[in-house]
């Protein structure tokens, strides 16, 4: 049976692995389950990216403290894998031999394996959803692939069913400063038949104590125009849930997951 729905998954900073999604897909496909739906309709591509990077910032480390006096290794190791990440994704340069070019290779091999597991079908909505820096990520991604010229890709690929945007532990405002004038991806885009323009939204979540997750809608009019709505959380346990560590626990948190599942089941 081809799938209804595509929806892609891309973490964001700090030291992940290949199974980053595993649980979350889990939860959102039984509450998928649960709310009358079947979630054989759901196509997932989790999109693993941090091995691009994983292999030089540890061997830095490893060289660093070989021929150095450190403290704090496990905190070292914590801002050499997440704020290097941050760093390291620039767009330096033509070509795409940077972690910015091999990152959007790494998001359109994955993009095109879930467009050829049965979504070639016309129409086919497409879903992203993304957490940290990964909502700037594919952001820059949706904006390059909108203003690509000649591209030889699928609707689909180009990102022309993009249906709904879920942002969650998002610092895409931390990416702005460096411009003058700040324009968001075009959403919905303007190829999204009409059906599915009715259901498009772009929502972001962020808990208040996640100093890396902040409102998209205050960066400018454009953004307020095209965000639907910024929502408040409470995500994490008796550990994290009142301070900076919740910015890792929307995966399986009740308060995510629930809502975006909702969500995920009006497109089935």
């Amino acid at each position: 049976m081809a799938a209804k729905l595509g929806i892609v998954v891309i973490h964001g900073m700090g030291s992940q692995t290949s199974t980053f999604a595993d649980e979350m897909i889990e939860e959102i496909n039984m509450r998928v389950d649960d709310l009358g739906k079947n979630r054989e309709d759901i196509a997932w591509k989790p999109i693993f990216w941090a091995n691009i990077l994983a292999g030089r910032q540890s061997e830095y480390l490893r060289d660093a403290k070989s021929g150095n006096d450190l403290d704090y290794i496990g905190l070292r190791k914590f801002m050499l894998s997440a704020f290097g990440d941050a760093s390291a994704y620039q767009k330096v340069g033509g070509g795409a031999d940077n972690t910015y070019g091999k990152i959007h290779k790494r998001i359109e091999t994955n993009v095109r394996s879930l467009y050829q597991t049965g979504l070639q079908s016309k129409s086919k909505p497409l879903l992203v959803m993304a957490h940290s820096l990964g909502g700037h990520i594919m952001s820059n991604y949706i904006w390059d692939m909108q203003h690509s010229q000649n591209n030889p890709a699928s609707p689909f690929e180009r990102m022309e069913s993009l249906a709904g945007m879920i942002t969650f532990g998002c610092n895409i405002p931390l990416f702005t400063f460096a411009y003058g004038k700040v324009v968001p991806i075009e959403f919905p885009p303007k190829t999204l038949p009409a059906g599915l323009k009715r259901k498009a939204k772009w929502l972001n979540y962020y808990d208040p104590d996640d100093v890396l997750a902040y409102p998209l809608r205050a960066i400018n009019t454009a953004y307020k125009n095209t965000v639907t709505k910024d929502i408040a959380i409470n995500v994490g346990g008796l550990l994290s849930s009142w301070n900076p560590l919740c910015h890792s626990e929307y995966w399986t948190d009740n308060d995510f997951t629930k809502p975006v599942s909702k969500f995920i089941a009006s497109f089935l």
